[in-house]
């Protein structure tokens, strides 16, 4: 145990994360050059084409020091997103230390700080890490200073290096050495090991990510989850290289892989204990709990035909991502689909690219929302995440919707602007830090349902790129909520229902309204768009019909005749009207979700 280190590297998104790890796979020699690709450890095209890491990974890193000394460095990469906080919490939970990486160019960001803090809850070793030295804006000495003032850490001990050009990576791997301490445990304690990341091969089931803090591990255990009281034998353990390595055994301290034959990521879960089911541990390791969606969504193929190949698709996506949450939903506009649940508005976008190329999928995704709450005269409280079950108004006591406390880090330029965002989406209790000169932090508190669609693309407009944005969600707090509907030609259109606030619902009926008006071709009659609040109409948008002009024949006489043949037309309108049918088509369901977002 005294030759591992288990460690993992933490930063804000674009700071080089993927690049250091890179250097250090090709430092350890695991791969050679001409094999070698960018964001190794990145295995989606997606990852790569945003420059994120989604899914988390593990590999062990052989090292030798300048003593001759065998190491063996397990790196436990994170993904870098807010709406993956819990898994990465579990994985630093699996670490004993991190490397903090700081753009040298763009010095302490938003999730430099929640990631700082993250560490400490951990009581991990912090090894600062200022990275892109090579840049010709870097400026070290300012973000020493940032490091210093923002972060509490003590900059002499800070390392320099670009990742890019793999400067400075030799300190990097004597740091981790020398700084992070050894794991704890013993292999006599009956085991206990943390899952931190489970992935699904579609030969051997799903094969779970885990660090051995007490007890051994041996392929013939029968192994127990704590959590749900399911028991495996095992079939395989091993290591991470850049391929699995098969081991006779896995000891406390170290981390690895365990293939017990789970048919499904959803059997697993992320946070929970593994231990021998004839010596059990005698508690679970901390830290474990139940991820639950923030964000809802609907999903429908665009076509009735495509829908078994949906719940085909679903099912199979499913088996890697047990994040995802669904359920069947219907609908009179769009037909039979399905309600979604997701981590966050990025978890949503993965979603919903993955499904579209990895399976082939094409189908209509309705506005994202957010789970509201209820009282009731009955004082029963009740959960809405679709505008479908809103309660009678006249059964409503009070209304509730969830908050969250919003980070913002930008020059102090840009205070204007991002005060003026943020008031706009009903921020309260303004608070400001200013961590080092020219520098602001605002913290606001501000409802999810007014981030969820489009604020982090309007905040980057507004800064020109330099704003950096993270949140933590503070519970439910009361609101004025309404159900908007949407009335084409006097017919409600359930898939365009919203449930928003009441301040705001004009203005997003409006949007709505005109947005669909653009859409819904010309018919035979006029066709009113309304939206609407219980019975009181908000806001309208008139598609004008197709007109014959049934007056060009007359060539003068008496007036009468023209308004004969005018009556004429209008009766035959009006029965057309109420008998005829509006096609809705499926581009307006999309124009709507993107309404606010162009």
């Amino acid at each position: 145990m005294a030759r591992i280190r288990n460690f993992s590297i933490i930063a804000h998104i674009d700071h080089g994360k993927s690049t250091l790890a890179d250097r250090l796979i090709q430092r350890a020699g695991l791969v050679e050059a001409r094999l070698f690709r960018d964001q190794i450890l990145d295995s989606m095209d997606l990852e790569r084409e945003r420059g994120i890491t989604i899914k988390s990974h593990t590999i062990t890193l052989p090292f030798v020091d300048e003593k001759g000394e065998e190491f063996a460095l397990n790196l436990i990469d994170t993904p870098g997103h807010v709406d993956f906080s819990y898994e990465v919490s579990r994985a630093l939970a699996s670490c004993d230390g991190v490397l903090l990486l700081v753009d040298a160019s763009q010095g302490v960001q938003a999730q430099t700080l929640s990631n700082l803090y993250m560490a400490m809850e951990h009581e991990l070793t912090i090894i600062p890490v200022i990275n892109k030295i090579d840049l010709p804006s870097a400026d070290v000495e300012q973000v020493k200073e940032q490091m210093d003032r923002e972060l509490g850490l003590d900059p002499d001990l800070a390392i320099l290096c670009s990742a890019k050009e793999g400067t400075g990576i030799e300190e990097v791997l004597e740091a981790i050495v020398e700084r992070i301490p050894e794991p704890k445990g013993s292999a006599e304690n009956p085991l206990a090991a943390l899952i931190f990341d489970a992935h699904y091969d579609s030969f051997r089931g799903v094969i779970v990510s885990c660090r051995l803090f007490e007890g051994t591990l041996r392929p013939g255990d029968i192994i127990r989850f704590m959590s749900n009281k399911a028991a495996y034998k095992v079939e395989e353990v091993g290591v991470f290289r850049l391929n699995r390595e098969p081991r006779n055994i896995l000891s406390a301290g170290e981390v690895g892989y365990v293939i017990s034959g789970v048919k499904t990521v959803s059997d697993t879960r992320i946070g929970d204990t593994i231990t021998l089911d004839a010596r059990p541990a005698p508690a679970p390791l901390p830290g474990f709990k139940d991820v639950k969606p923030v964000v809802f969504s609907s999903l429908y193929p665009i076509s009735s035909e495509d829908y078994q190949t949906l719940v085909e698709s679903l099912d199979k996506y499913k088996l890697n991502d047990a994040a995802l949450v669904y359920q069947k939903d219907s609908s009179a506009a769009l037909g039979q689909g399905f309600r979604c649940g997701f981590l966050g508005l990025l978890h949503l976008e993965i979603v919903q690219e993955r499904l579209e190329r990895e399976y082939g999928q094409s189908f209509i995704m309705t506005v994202p929302s957010v789970q509201y709450q209820f009282t009731l005269k009955d004082e029963k409280v009740i959960t809405v995440d679709n505008p479908q079950y809103y309660p009678d108004p006249e059964t409503i006591i009070a209304c509730a919707e969830p908050y969250i406390r919003a980070a913002i880090i930008a020059p102090d330029r840009y205070m204007g602007v991002i005060m003026k965002l943020c008031m706009e989406r009903r921020g309260i209790n303004s608070r400001f830090n200013y961590p080092a000169p020219g520098r602001v932090e605002i913290l606001f508190d501000m409802p999810l349902a007014e981030v969820i669609v489009d604020f982090y693309d309007k905040l980057k407009t507004v800064t020109q790129g330099y704003g950096s944005f993270d949140y933590e969600l503070i519970g439910y707090r009361e609101s004025q909520l309404v159900k908007l509907d949407i009335l084409v030609n006097g017919e409600k259109v359930d898939a365009l229902s919203l449930i928003v606030h009441s301040d705001r619902a004009r203005e997003w009926a409006v949007q709505v309204c005109d947005r669909l008006k653009e859409e819904i071709p010309r018919h035979q009659f006029k066709i009113a768009i309304q939206g609407a609040i219980g019975g009181k109409i908000i806001s309208r948008s008139t598609v004008n019909p197709f007109r014959k002009d049934v007056t060009a024949k007359c060539y003068g006489g008496d007036i009468t005749r023209k308004r004969k043949l005018l009556e004429k037309q209008k009766k035959g309108k009006r029965k057309m009207k109420m008998v005829g049918s509006v096609m809705i088509p499926q581009g307006a369901f999309v124009a709507v979700l993107k309404s606010k977002t162009e």
